[in-house]
């Protein structure tokens, strides 16, 4: 059995750069042949990534359909203990993308990167329009602003599921939804300059 993976990658003022999206990801690239999403999205199957998709039910023409060759799951990832986190999984693509205006590769943070409380940053998928409802058939963005580990751990909130190592946001009406699994959360840095490239990093 064969499962799409659908990414929409990063749009950018110039060819060479990262980030500075005005479409955004769901499962991300972040490098050439190289997607990073969630751990718990993948089973044993066979999967592709569909690069530059924005609607679902129309071929637009930019759209990329490129097989994933391997799969690294974060070997500490425990599906029957998601709170314990490690949910994260790399995806080696059979060939490189073609970089474009269309298609580029995110900006990953600097090791000790933090976000600020109340930061902006916008999470993205075709997943359920509300709890319930129908799936997306175009790409939805929400904003969700960083809250501090210290509200984010509160008994009123996540209490003990909120690590340290992770990062919390929104607490409004909006949110991610059923099906958004796996989809990036899309930051700026503190100076508001999108965090540096990572393409060197996944080389061959």
């Amino acid at each position: 059995m064969e499962r799409a993976l659908v990414v929409l990658l990063l749009v950018v003022t110039t060819v060479s750069g990262c980030g500075g999206p005005s479409y955004q990801p769901c499962a991300t690239l972040i490098a050439p042949n190289w997607v990073l999403t969630a751990a718990h999205c993948i089973t044993f199957h066979t999967y592709r990534a569909v690069l530059a998709e924005h609607d679902m039910k129309t071929e637009e023409g930019p759209e990329q359909s490129i097989m994933v060759a391997k799969m690294f799951i974060h070997p500490k990832w425990n599906r029957n203990c998601v709170s314990c986190g490690n949910d994260i999984a790399l995806l080696k693509l059979e060939k490189s993308a073609v970089i474009n205006d269309k298609v580029q590769p995110a900006c990953l943070p600097q090791h000790g990167a933090t976000l600020a409380h109340n930061q902006p940053c916008y999470v993205t998928g075709w997943g359920r329009l509300y709890s319930g409802g129908p799936s997306a058939t175009t790409l939805q963005q929400a904003l969700l602003p960083v809250v501090d580990h210290d509200i984010c751990s509160q008994s009123d909130w996540w209490g003990s599921s909120a690590k340290t190592t992770m990062v919390c946001a929104g607490g409004e009406s909006k949110s991610a939804c059923h099906g958004d699994s796996g989809g990036p959360l899309n930051c700026k840095g503190r100076d508001m300059r999108p965090w540096p490239k990572t393409e060197e990093m996944f080389n061959d």
